[in-house]
């Protein structure tokens, strides 16, 4: 994790802070680990071992953060191109190299402290929405005892038997809906469309899809692509002909909550946030980088970054923001890659006073105020460290 906040995005690249005698001084090792050690460790893990010390590192960080409500959970996929013959490298969906052997690995997300709950890699060949419920309920034990209060997902995890899963752990939720031929014709039939803005429209129905054993709600949302330049959603394939139909961009949510159109609406488009956690796991944190021969060494290496990224984002909410709050300066979500070269990369070096060790940086005149600041909050941190819910519970009626 140290080689990883420094830089690292192979596992040879921990040599550089090996020999840092500040770092070690800092963090009490008598002795750093060299990659190679580092990589035999990591082959040790099988699938019981993964299961085992996840568990814990999850349960554990999640029970020292409190929460006023319940969590609001965001489940995805993400594709990760290998170079190499890994176990469960194979060819997918891969959009960025089209053909190229990928793992497609499951994430959850907690949106209120945007961490990250769980994470399980998969083959590159592997649907979206498989092993979705196993997965769940595997995300569910590492939050212990925290409530989710809602969970949204995108059109992967629309698979009938995923959504009576939700219903049947009484889970609200919000997930994309697949535009396939039956909800395209449903969505048309509609005369209920109530216009939102320019270029934008709402509607509300139940639907059955053929694969589905009970209707649910849908929230229809069209865009009018003259009118919205950058409309989202898509074109619907029986329509885009149509003179009347084709001008307009769809999207449909699946809920099984009463709230107005709209809100549902809103609350979902939050959900996006959870890609930019992704990009930043992926450029800053070299999640697709440490990569092994062994599939399931492969997933414990990936979940040390994950970890990594926790920690990571409990500094940047509890310290960097309470500096921000004390200071009255103006709240920015720094990227690693920012905290990096602006507060990690600081020349110093460790001398000793009677029996006290003294840190000594090399700090600009300008920044040591700041600098100060943090470490003034450093020191009067506490655990637990209370995030307020991104959806009350009071929302779900």
């Amino acid at each position: 994790m140290l080689g990883v906040w420094c830089g690292a995005n192979r596992f040879e690249h921990n040599e550089v802070i090996r020999h840092d005698a500040v770092l070690k001084r800092v963090f009490g090792f008598s002795r750093m680990a060299n990659f190679k050690a580092l990589i035999r460790m990591f082959r040790k893990f099988d699938q019981p071992m993964n299961d085992r010390v996840f568990d814990q590192l999850y349960g554990w960080l999640f029970s020292q953060l409190g929460f006023s409500g319940g969590v609001t959970l965001d489940l995805d996929s993400t594709v990760m191109t290998r170079y190499g013959a890994q176990q469960g490298a194979a060819r997918g969906y891969n959009p960025a190299k089209r053909g190229r052997a990928s793992h497609h690995p499951l994430m959850a997300f907690v949106a209120d402290t945007r961490m990250v709950a769980n994470l399980w890699l998969r083959p590159g060949d592997s649907h979206t929405a498989n092993n979705a419920s196993a997965f769940l309920a595997s995300t569910l034990q590492r939050l212990g005892n925290k409530k989710v209060e809602l969970l949204r997902a995108d059109s992967g995890f629309s698979d009938d038997r995923f959504l009576r899963d939700l219903e049947d752990k009484k889970l609200h939720y919000i997930v994309a809906a697949r535009l396939q031929q039956p909800l395209q014709r449903a969505l048309v039939s509609q005369v209920g469309w109530w216009k939102l803005d320019e270029g934008i429209e709402l509607v509300s129905f139940d639907y059955q899809s053929p694969s589905w054993n009970t209707a649910r709600r849908i929230i229809g949302i069209r865009q009018h692509i003259t009118r919205r330049p950058n409309a989202k959603g898509k074109t619907l394939s029986l329509f885009a002909d149509d003179p009347t139909q084709g001008v307009y961009r769809y999207a449909a949510l699946i809920t099984d909550m009463h709230l107005p159109a709209l809100e549902i609406w809103r609350i979902y488009r939050g959900r996006a946030d959870c890609e930019n956690r992704i990009k930043e796991l992926k450029y800053d944190f070299a999640a697709d980088s440490f990569c092994l021969n062994n599939f399931f060494a492969t997933e414990a290496a990936l979940n040390t970054v994950m970890m990594a990224y926790n920690l990571m984002s409990l500094f940047r909410q509890a310290v960097l923001r309470a500096s921000h709050l004390h200071s009255g300066e103006k709240r920015v979500q720094h990227t690693l890659k920012t905290l990096r070269y602006k507060l990690f990369a600081k020349a110093g070096y460790i001398t000793t006073h009677g029996r006290s060790q003294i840190l000594k940086l090399a700090l600009a005149m300008q920044h040591r105020e700041w600098f100060e600041g943090l470490w003034n909050t450093a020191k009067t941190f506490d655990l637990p460290v209370a995030f307020a819910p991104v959806f009350p519970t009071s929302n779900t009626s």
